[in-house]
């Protein structure tokens, strides 16, 4: 069925400017990291797409490796842009990553320029874009010097083949080199992606500051800590959950799971509930009461998940007793 996007798509979704850029990005953003592999529905796949476009959500993110197999969620996703957001491409933040291992030998992985270059071009082919909005070094490496993988970056900028770049899942002081390397070349960084929840806070050890700082702006990844600050969880381990599904690629671990977990987890529900939020909504909105935060990577296995996450953004202001009880609870 021939797709036409929602003629009210910008009217209830809230932008944020990413650091100190030109960019706007919405402040949920789609993750393409899980559910749109060659192992999953691809009927699915598009609804999401389409309700989240349809939403005002015009950032999808994505990464060389993700599917599984690596590259099938770049293809299944270049196969339902093309037929579906081919006339949006403009109103679209399309983003993908290379730094974890893609392929065999030593070319196939980290951040070398070889890497770096042979990784974008097989992201726009699979994608079948002209370029990405932005491109991200995914993770550090600690064997390329750091000056060769900006400049790589900066490269891909003067090229054409991305008109932004970012990095992700680095730490305060090799972000402030990084941020400095790009600053000089004339490409500034645009944007961070750490991983960050309720139940992992590293960035708050100086990393958003660093941000601040040099005006770069953060998308957080699993906000939900991967399905665990969700309602799944309450009552220990579903069969039908990502910790019993021994999925692989980045799925959470049973062991994760403890009783003292889920005892929190209730505690942290119970304040939700007098938020008229469900746990997810709360998690969501947690992150997003911070300015510092441009975005938030949400992924959902149904359409209904985005519409539930969308919730989020109606009540993010947060009491200071109900930040002080949310403590109380994580540091228990």
């Amino acid at each position: 069925m021939h797709y036409s996007a929602s003629l009210h798509r910008y009217d209830n979704m809230e932008y944020r400017r990413c650091g100190n850029s030109g960019l706007l990005l919405p402040a949920l953003s789609l993750g393409l990291w899980h559910n749109f592999g060659d192992i999953d529905s691809q009927a699915n796949a598009r609804a999401i797409l389409r309700l989240a476009f349809d939403k005002g959500i015009t950032h999808f993110d994505l990464a060389n490796n993700y599917g599984p197999p690596p590259g099938s969620a770049e293809a299944n996703f270049g196969k339902i842009f093309k037929e579906d957001f081919l006339p949006y491409r403009d109103e679209l933040i399309i983003s993908t990553k290379a730094g974890w291992k893609m392929w065999e030998g030593p070319y196939g992985d980290y951040g070398s320029k070889k890497y770096l270059v042979a990784s974008i071009d097989q992201s726009l082919k699979r994608m079948g874009l002209d370029y990405v909005d932005i491109f991200y070094h995914h993770r550090p490496d600690p064997h390329t010097p750091l000056e060769e993988t900006m400049a790589t970056l900066h490269l891909l900028v003067q090229q054409g083949k991305a008109l932004y770049v970012g990095i992700s899942s680095y730490p305060p002081a090799e972000a402030a080199k990084a941020f400095q390397l790009l600053q000089q070349m004339g490409t500034p960084c645009l944007i961070h992606q750490p991983r960050y929840s309720m139940l992992d806070r590293w960035v708050e050890d100086g990393l958003l500051d660093v941000l601040e700082k040099n005006g770069v702006g953060c998308i957080a990844f699993s906000p939900l800590a991967q399905g665990v600050l969700t309602n799944k969880y309450l009552k220990g381990i579903p069969a039908d959950s990502r910790a019993a599904s021994h999925r692989g690629n980045g799925a959470i671990e049973e062991n994760v799971i403890t009783p003292q977990l889920i005892h929190k987890l209730n505690a942290l529900n119970e304040i939700a509930d007098k938020r008229n939020q469900s746990l997810a909504q709360m998690a969501l909105a947690w992150i997003l009461k911070d300015k510092r935060i441009t975005s938030v990577l949400i992924g959902v296995s149904k359409p209904e998940q985005l519409t539930d996450s969308l919730t989020a953004l109606q009540h993010y202001s947060f009491s200071t007793e109900e930040l002080q009880s949310i403590e109380a609870i994580l540091h228990a």
